[in-house]
């Protein structure tokens, strides 16, 4: 098995993050798992990719942080970000969040690597920063036909919610809320 090293981005590798996003937009499910398309996020200036790899790399203020499973050979195998939400805020649906808490985004692993544990790994690096951050809770929000997303998710110890996320535009399908409290300082 390859071997690969999960770490965050650096802001000069704002073309290796351009060109892993438009991959992932091309993967056969990528309308379940991503709310952007490959044409408009394709169709995006550099400036974009430029400020986006900046803001989510390990010298950018706290709030974004974009993991990605390098490869002994340089190639990106897999991403995953990691935004903070903080109470009292609305988030991207419109819901109140209630606590101060991690949102994981823009999970992708490349097809030759699924299965082998990279998955998990982006999301236990996400989680390790999160709890770093002192959120109380990490989510993410899982379409529900997904369910090779949901099986991973629970695997990494996210359970789902019970909140529902409907898709809008008279779609009829929903999303759904998964999440990972925080565990108590006497289980860590």
């Amino acid at each position: 098995m390859y071997t690969y090293e999960v770490r965050v981005v650096r802001a000069e590798e704002w073309a290796l993050v351009k060109d892993l996003r438009l991959l992932a937009l091309r993967d056969p499910v990528a309308h379940l798992a991503f709310l952007e398309t490959y044409e408009t996020a394709a169709a995006r200036p550099d400036s974009f990719w430029q400020e986006r790899a900046a803001g989510a790399s390990e010298g950018a203020a706290a709030g974004v942080r974009q993991f990605v499973a390098e490869a002994e050979d340089g190639q990106w195998a897999g991403t995953v970000t990691l935004l903070l939400e903080d109470a009292g805020t609305v988030d991207w649906a419109g819901f109140p969040v209630e606590r101060r808490q991690g949102h994981i985004v823009g999970v992708y692993v490349r097809d030759e690597w699924r299965g082998g544990g990279m998955t998990r790994a982006l999301l236990d690096a996400a989680v390790d920063r999160a709890w770093e951050w002192g959120v109380e809770r990490v989510r993410l929000i899982v379409h529900e036909k997904n369910v090779r997303a949901q099986g991973a998710y629970r695997k990494a110890g996210f359970i789902p919610t019970g909140r529902t996320v409907p898709l809008g535009q008279g779609s009829g399908e929903d999303e759904y809320e998964f999440a990972l409290e925080r565990p108590e300082a006497s289980d860590r």
